[in-house]
C-alpha cells in the first residue's frame, strides 16, 4: 500500500486527484467517526467537519508530506474542527432557544461503550502525541504490531510495548474522569471507535475539498452537483437526484441548442425581410415590385411568422416539460423516501455487525499465528455484549476463503459475506463483504450476480501451502 507521505507528495507536486481521493478513502471512516461522536450524532455536522479536515489537508499537502503517517494529524484536526463547529451550533441553538436534540441511534449498545463514547476524544487528546498515535494505529485502524512498528520506526516488540503503555495511560485518564475503564477497553474501542461513513461521501469530499482548496479541476456540472454536502434523506437519494439532475441538464442543453437554432433562422429571415423592404423604399420612384420580388417578399414574411410561432411553442413546451419534471421528481421523492430510509437503516446495521465480526476474526488470527477460523462458531463474539450479533453471524454470514493463513499477503481476499444479497428500492442488488484486512465493502449488481467481483477478491492457496 502506498504510504500516506508518498500520496501527499504526489498530490502536492502534480495535483493528482487520484492520490488525494485515495487519502480520503483511506482515512474517511476515522475522521467521520471522531467527528460524529463530538457533534452528538449529527451526521450533517460530522460531514461538515470531515469536509473542513480534508480541505485543510489539501491546502497543507506540501508541509504534511514529511509525516510518515497522517492518522494522528487527521484525528487531531477532526477534534478541533468538531469543537469549533459544535460551539457555533450551540450558540445558534441558544439564540433560537431550541433545546431538543435528536436522539442518537445506535445498534446493540454496549454498556462500556456508552460510558466511554462521550469523552473518548477529549481523553485521547490528553495523551502525548506519540501515545495517541500508537492507540489510533492499533485500536482505531486495527493494524498489526509489525505494521505499527514500520510506521513509527520501531521493531515489532517495541511497538507492542508502546501500545500497551499508551493503553494504560488512556485507562488512567479515564479513571481520573470517573469512568471505570474495564480490562476490555481495547476490544470496546476496536469494535466501536470507527464506523463506516455514508456511501458516496468519499467521492463527494474529494471533489468539494479540492474545490474549496482552489486546486481541483472540476467542471461546471461537477461543481453544481457536488458543492452541497448536506446529503438529504440518504446517500442513495442523493445518487438518484444527481442522476436526474444530469439527465435534466443534458435535456436542457439539447433544447437550448434547438431554440438557439430557431432564433438564428428567425433573425436571418427578419434581416432578409427588412432588406427587401428597404430596397422597396429606396427605389422612391413609386414603381411596384415585380411579381417575382413580391412573391419572394411574401414568402419570407410567411416563413418569419411561422418561425415566430414555432419559437413561442418551443418555449412554452420547454417550460411545461420542466414544470412536469419538477412535480414528478418531488412526488417520487416523497413516496420513495420511507422505503429508502428503512433499507439504508438495515444496511447500516448489517455493515456495523459484519465489521465487528471481522474484528473478532482478526483477533482470532492474531492469537493463532495469522490462521483464520474455519467455522464461524470458533470465534468468540460474546465480548461485544450482543446476542443479536451472534444470531446474525450464524444466520446471515458465511465464510469464503477459510484457508487464508497469511494476512499480510492477501489483505483484499474475501473473508466473510452475507448469505443472500438484498435488492434496494432503486432495483439494484447489494451484498456486504468483509475482507481479510478487516475492511468492509458493499458490492452492487444489476442482476444479483456478484461472481465477477468475488473472483477478483478470492484467493486459492498453492498446492504446497
Amino acid at each position: 500500500m502506498t504510504p500516506d507521505s508518498e500520496l501527499l507528495r504526489r498530490y502536492a507536486g502534480t495535483q493528482s486527484e487520484e492520490a488525494f481521493a485515495e487519502l480520503v478513502r483511506r482515512h474517511l471512516d476515522l475522521v467521520y467517526s471522531a467527528a460524529l461522536r463530538q457533534v452528538n450524532g449529527d451526521t450533517h455536522l460530522a460531514q461538515d467537519v470531515a469536509q473542513t479536515v480534508f480541505t485543510d489537508l489539501a491546502r497543507k499537502a506540501a508541509s504534511l508530506s514529511r509525516r510518515a503517517t497522517l492518522t494522528g494529524w487527521l484525528y487531531t484536526s477532526a477534534h478541533f474542527a468538531a469543537a469549533k463547529i459544535a460551539r457555533t451550533e450551540n450558540r445558534r441553538r441558544d439564540r433560537e432557544e431550541i433545546f431538543m436534540r435528536e436522539p442518537i441511534s445506535e445498534t446493540a449498545p454496549e454498556l462500556d461503550w456508552q460510558k466511554l463514547r462521550p469523552t473518548l476524544d477529549e481523553v485521547m487528546h490528553e495523551l502525548k502525541e506519540a501515545d495517541r498515535e500508537a492507540i489510533l494505529l492499533r485500536y482505531f485502524e486495527n493494524r498489526a504490531f509489525a505494521e505499527i512498528g514500520g510506521k513509527l520506526g520501531l521493531n515489532e516488540n517495541a511497538a507492542r510495548m508502546r501500545v500497551e503503555r499508551a493503553l494504560e495511560k488512556l485507562r488512567a485518564v479515564f479513571l481520573r474522569r470517573g469512568v471505570a475503564a474495564t480490562t476490555a477497553l481495547a476490544s470496546v474501542i476496536s469494535a466501536n471507535a470507527v464506523q463506516i461513513a455514508p456511501a458516496g461521501l468519499a467521492a463527494t469530499l474529494t471533489n468539494t475539498s479540492l474545490a474549496a482548496a482552489g486546486t481541483g479541476t472540476l467542471t461546471l456540472l461537477k461543481i453544481m452537483t457536488l458543492t452541497k454536502l448536506k446529503l438529504g434523506l440518504s446517500a442513495l437519494v442523493v445518487a438518484g437526484a444527481t442522476t436526474a439532475l444530469v439527465v435534466q441538464h443534458q435535456a436542457q442543453i439539447r433544447l437550448h441548442e434547438e431554440n438557439t437554432s430557431l432564433h438564428r433562422q428567425f433573425t436571418q429571415l427578419q434581416a432578409d425581410n427588412e432588406s427587401l423592404s428597404n430596397r422597396l423604399t429606396a427605389t422612391g420612384d413609386g414603381k411596384p415590385l415585380s411579381d417575382v420580388q413580391m412573391n419572394e417578399l411574401l414568402k419570407l414574411r410567411g416563413e418569419v411568422g411561422m418561425l415566430r410561432k414555432q419559437v413561442n411553442e418551443f418555449q412554452q413546451s420547454e417550460q411545461k416539460r420542466a414544470r412536469m419534471e419538477r412535480e414528478a421528481a418531488a412526488k417520487s421523492e416523497v413516496e420513495f423516501a420511507p422505503a429508502k430510509l428503512q433499507f439504508e437503516a438495515n444496511e447500516t446495521k448489517s455493515v456495523n455487525d459484519i465489521k465487528r465480526i471481522g474484528i473478532a476474526f482478526l483477533l482470532f488470527a492474531g492469537d493463532h499465528q495469522n490462521q483464520f477460523p474455519t467455522n464461524i462458531n470458533e470465534v468468540d463474539l460474546s465480548y461485544f455484549g450482543s446476542t443479536n450479533l451472534i444470531e446474525f453471524a450464524q444466520d446471515q454470514v458465511e465464510l469464503v476463503n477459510v484457508n487464508i493463513s497469511n494476512l499480510k499477503t492477501y489483505p483484499q481476499a474475501i473473508l466473510t459475506r452475507e448469505r443472500t444479497a438484498r435488492q434496494d428500492p432503486d432495483g439494484k442488488w447489494r451484498r456486504i463483504y468483509c475482507l481479510a484486512d478487516g475492511s468492509v465493502q458493499t458490492a452492487t449488481s444489476d442482476n444479483g450476480i456478484f461472481d465477477a467481483w468475488e473472483q477478483q477478491n478470492t484467493f486459492s492457496p498453492p498446492p504446497n501451502q
